[in-house]
This record gives C-alpha cells, sequence and structure tokens, in this order.
C-alpha cells in the first residue's frame, strides 16, 4: 500500500464529494452543508480554509481535510476530515492526522492542533485517542432534524507528538 499527500486540486473535486455516503456521514464532515455535497460548496470552503490536503493510495484520492483556523505560534483546527468509504479501515484516516498535525506544528509552528468528532462518529472517536488527542470540552449541537448531538473537542499538544 503506497500512500502519499499533497494539496488538494481542482481534478480532486468531484471524488471528494463522493466520499460521504449519507447525510450523517456529510454532517461529521462538513454540518453545514446539504448531502449529496455540492462541488461549488466544498470549493468555497477550500477557499476559505489552510492547507486543504488529499492523500492518494495507489495514485487514487482516497482521504481529504483542512484546517479550518490556522495560527502561527497558536492552534490548528483541523477539519473536513473524510476518508473515502472504499480505503477505510485501512489506516488511511490515521496517516491523514498525521499528516494534518505534522503540517500544524512544522508550517504554523504550532503549540497545539484540535480537532471536534460528533458523539456518533465511533470511527473517529476511536482514532483521535489513539493519536494522543485528549478531549478537553463537549459542545452541544443540533443535527440537521434538531435532535441534540454533542460534538466533542479534543486536542494535542505539541510535546505530545
Amino acid at each position: 500500500m503506497s500512500l502519499t499527500h499533497r494539496p488538494v486540486a481542482g481534478k480532486d473535486i468531484q471524488a471528494i464529494c463522493g466520499f460521504p455516503q449519507s447525510e450523517d456521514e456529510l454532517f461529521f464532515m462538513f454540518p453545514k452543508a446539504e448531502f449529496p455535497l455540492a462541488p461549488s460548496l466544498l470549493q468555497e470552503s477550500i477557499a476559505q480554509r489552510s492547507n486543504s490536503t488529499v492523500v492518494e493510495l495507489d495514485g487514487e484520492v482516497v482521504a481529504f481535510a483542512n484546517f479550518y483556523r490556522w495560527e502561527t505560534g497558536g492552534s490548528c483546527s483541523i477539519g473536513n476530515v473524510i476518508v473515502s468509504p472504499l480505503a477505510r479501515g485501512r489506516g488511511i484516516g490515521r496517516y491523514l492526522i498525521e499528516q494534518m498535525t505534522n503540517l500544524a506544528f512544522s508550517k504554523h509552528l504550532a503549540t497545539e492542533v484540535t480537532v471536534s468528532c460528533f458523539n456518533q462518529n465511533v470511527a473517529g472517536l476511536l482514532l483521535y485517542p489513539k493519536l494522543g488527542f485528549q478531549p478537553y470540552t463537549v459542545e452541544e449541537r443540533k443535527n440537521r432534524n434538531g435532535n441534540r448531538v454533542a460534538l466533542i473537542h479534543m486536542r494535542l499538544a505539541r510535546n505530545a507528538t
């Protein structure tokens, strides 16, 4: 398995929009978006964020993430995290988050990296602590149906890597 990563390109947008397989998966990735994810909305989000990155497996785009907040010498927050349904369970999410974390610490000289994960996103809740992220607060949100959900905020301090 050959994994690489690079900045997102226009040719990647359509593939990324196909990764969320349900309203719930899209909500985990991009809470404000409507299912299915429109390429124009993803492009708009990318334009407002930093370091939008894709992971390739043997030349195919299989994962995506970016920073929705980035501060030189401060905090970087990873968002829009998604892995292709065809590539899940193979360590690609781990690779993606490790690359984003390395980018935050090396390029932005971040003191911490944060991620946020909804309580129903079991894959994320199991992955982030394995990478050293620790919960620090829980925020009440509403899902698309108006039901209460918990958004768990986690962080990884620079010295924890």
